[in-house]
């Protein structure tokens, strides 16, 4: 990772909310934080119930999920954010805060996974995301902890977490 990368936490990045409205990521400072690349029609999009069953259990000691939605796998996250955070809503009642699409590898890359990435390269070595809900985990410091396949459900990354809560 080069240095400038590697002296940054998560409190460095922004992005727009699913309501197009900015915002700093410094906002959740102090927390545990779990970063995931979704999708709304993915093998995996059953995985929304978990992470927020997760949420639920752990928000009131300190962690915050984030939702990054992306399309670069299949398309298969072809809507708009009205479209993405209504059905995120009304099918699995997620609450946790939700960004606008991004893209996850290449050239335009949010700089969040850029850093992501650099930070937990992942099992192969290569940082390049492989599928939606790849998973990073960060300390309180807003640093990343561990990095989590796409296959890893949810209540597999509790214990994880309870060591940082």
């Amino acid at each position: 990772m080069t240095q400038i990368l590697a002296n940054k936490t998560l409190a460095d990045f922004s992005a727009n909310r699913l309501d197009r409205t900015p915002q700093a990521l410094s906002a959740f400072a102090g927390q545990v934080v779990l970063i995931v690349n979704v999708a709304s029609q993915c093998g995996f999009t059953p995985q929304y119930e978990g992470l927020e069953a997760l949420y639920q259990q752990y928000k009131d000691r300190g962690l915050v999920i984030l939702g990054f939605p992306c399309n670069q796998f299949g398309a298969q996250e072809p809507g708009s954010s009205d479209e993405i955070a209504q059905f995120c809503a009304l099918t699995f009642g997620v609450s946790f805060p939700m960004f606008e699409r991004i893209e996850v590898n290449g050239d335009a890359a949010h700089p969040l996974f850029d850093w992501l990435t650099a930070a937990a390269p992942g099992v192969l070595g290569t940082g390049a995301i492989k599928w939606n809900f790849t998973k990073f985990l960060l300390g309180r410091d807003g640093k990343v902890v561990d990095r989590f396949a796409p296959t890893t459900e949810p209540a597999e990354i509790a214990p994880a977490i309870e060591k940082l809560l």
